[in-house]
């Protein structure tokens, strides 16, 4: 029996052994879901390694590192199993790597309306240069990874909800019926009405879609670290779920919202409820989600890592499902991180919510219980009175800093950033320090591998016994759990605040 491992590291092999992808498949191991696809050669059909359907024979299997490649291969994605599903494989969609970045700049839909070479330009490559970096790491092009993706949400909606097929398609990214239609009998030999054998109740505003992780998630942790820092009005936290207003689509509509929970049944997936949203913005919604949530993480790469450090070990151990928070919006973290320099957990929500509801946008009729405001604009902050809301001069400068630096595009949240060159930018700007510019990566970007030496909290938690480790001390001994260091911080923030749960008084602040 082949002991299962984390997957080797794809940089230097394109797919976990095949003694290893043998026996996920064979034991139908959820924690590999999403790091390969299983294509059977006597069906045509590609599945993920925890399909349910009979086990094919092994001389009848090849494997894939993406869902793309398989498809490129000329396999159709299983119904039964439903490859959309899948979380993504986070190892490639996260970091600084060409590739990583790329991804990312996809899913915000760099290849919609422009070519590849577009997409090569702003990674400073040479188109051919990226197509082959894409075929050698994932198996397919990226025309081919944009299109598969695109292609299995649209399956998803068309499984799940009832929403008309125009509709579908618009929401897929797709900018015609026929275009739609014409690509989803290429790719799946079937036409987008074959989904749907049966009728459908009217969908009205509600739309329900599983998200997917691989487990194990530990949701009450990640609530739990979100609800000590949820803003009353924009968004409400409790054990059960998360729920946000979305701003108006234009001007006189109305403001939309969202809930995430637990899917029912225990199932590897969240459950998204999405309230008053257009389909154009289904995917931008689906993929800040699965950011926020960390939906596409591998604890078991993750974990085989950073458990090489006898101090991390034990809280692997104890918390092997523990996820990276990120935010919702990029610049609202932004304005929280300064709002929380030099200041408590509770001190800095406080002053958050102030400023959400003196300088945010009120919602003329509340869309659901507890949500009755926007969080400001650049726009809204860029020249704020922030003294109003009990900010110090030098505090209330660097907010404006910050709006207008986001306004005239001096730092920005763009996928295609190194984090040496976003966090490089941020520290540029008067009144943020490397604190802040690497907790805003973390939880802005839920880059990896952010690492805000200087917390205080960090320093002394790792140190024990009472004494404290130096920034550079504290940088020296990060240096083994890279590409992962923001996960040990995670872990090290969730242990001190277990050990010490009242608000504490710090020059850098872990938490806003």
């Amino acid at each position: 029996m082949v002991a299962l491992s984390a997957p080797v590291d794809i940089a230097f092999e394109p797919l976990p052994a095949p003694a290893v992808c043998d026996q996920a498949r064979l034991s139908r191991d959820a924690r590999f879901d999403g790091l390969f696809f299983t294509a059977v050669r006597s069906t045509g059909i590609y599945c993920r390694p925890v399909c349910p359907a009979p086990t094919p024979r092994r001389e009848n299997v090849s494997y894939y590192r993406h869902a793309a490649a398989a498809e490129a291969a000329g396999y159709r994605p299983c119904l039964r199993c439903r490859p959309e599903l899948a979380p993504g494989d986070g190892t490639w969609r996260r970091g600084d790597t060409t590739v990583a970045r790329a991804l990312k700049l996809i899913e915000e839909g760099a290849l919609v309306d422009a070519p590849v070479a577009s997409l090569a330009e702003r990674l400073n490559l040479g188109e051919r240069q990226l197509r082959r970096l894409f075929v050698d790491r994932l198996g397919a092009a990226p025309l081919g990874v944009h299109g598969t993706r695109r292609l299995l949400f649209a399956k998803q909606l068309l499984t799940e909800t009832a929403m008309p097929i125009t509709d579908v398609a618009m929401a897929a990214g797709f900018g015609s019926l026929r275009r739609f239609n014409t690509a989803f009998k290429d790719a799946y030999r079937m036409a987008p009405r074959e989904l749907r054998q049966r009728p459908r109740e009217a969908m009205g505003e509600t739309l329900v879609l599983r998200l997917g992780y691989r487990p194990p998630y530990d949701l009450p942790a990640m609530l739990e670290f979100l609800r000590g820092r949820s803003l009353p009005g924009v968004e409400v936290v409790d054990s059960h779920g998360y729920a946000r207003v979305l701003a108006p689509e234009g001007p006189g509509a109305a403001a939309g919202w969202l809930r995430v929970g637990a899917w029912p049944g225990g199932e590897h997936a969240l459950r998204l409820e999405l309230h008053g949203t257009s389909p154009a913005r289904l995917l931008p919604v689906v993929n800040r989600l699965r950011r926020m949530f960390d939906l596409d993480a591998d604890p078991l790469a993750i974990g085989d890592a950073l458990s090489a450090d006898r101090r991390l070990r034990p809280l692997l151990h104890a918390r092997p499902g523990l996820r990276l928070p990120s935010g919702w919006d990029g610049f609202e973290i932004a304005v929280r991180a300064v709002l929380g320099q030099q200041v408590s957990v509770a001190a800095a929500r406080t002053l958050a919510t102030r400023l959400a509801h003196r300088f945010g946008t009120p919602l003329a009729t509340s869309p659901a219980e507890g949500l009755t405001h926007l969080f400001p604009t650049p726009a809204d902050l860029a020249e704020a009175d922030l003294a109003a809301i009990g900010l110090t001069r030098a505090r209330a400068d660097t907010v404006r800093t910050v709006a207008a630096a986001v306004l005239d595009g001096r730092v920005d949240f763009h996928a295609e950033r190194t984090l040496q060159d976003f966090t490089g930018r941020w520290v540029d700007l008067r009144g943020i320090g490397p604190w802040t510019a690497q907790y805003i990566a973390m939880r802005a970007l839920g880059h990896p591998d952010a690492f805000p030496a200087e917390d205080l909290v960090l320093q002394k938690t790792l140190a024990g016994g009472g004494t404290r480790l130096t920034a550079k001390t504290l940088s020296a001994r990060a240096e083994a759990w890279r590409p992962w260091r923001a996960y040990a911080v995670i872990h090290l923030w969730r242990q001190a605040s277990l050990a010490a749960p009242a608000p504490r008084q710090s020059r850098s602040r872990t938490s806003t």
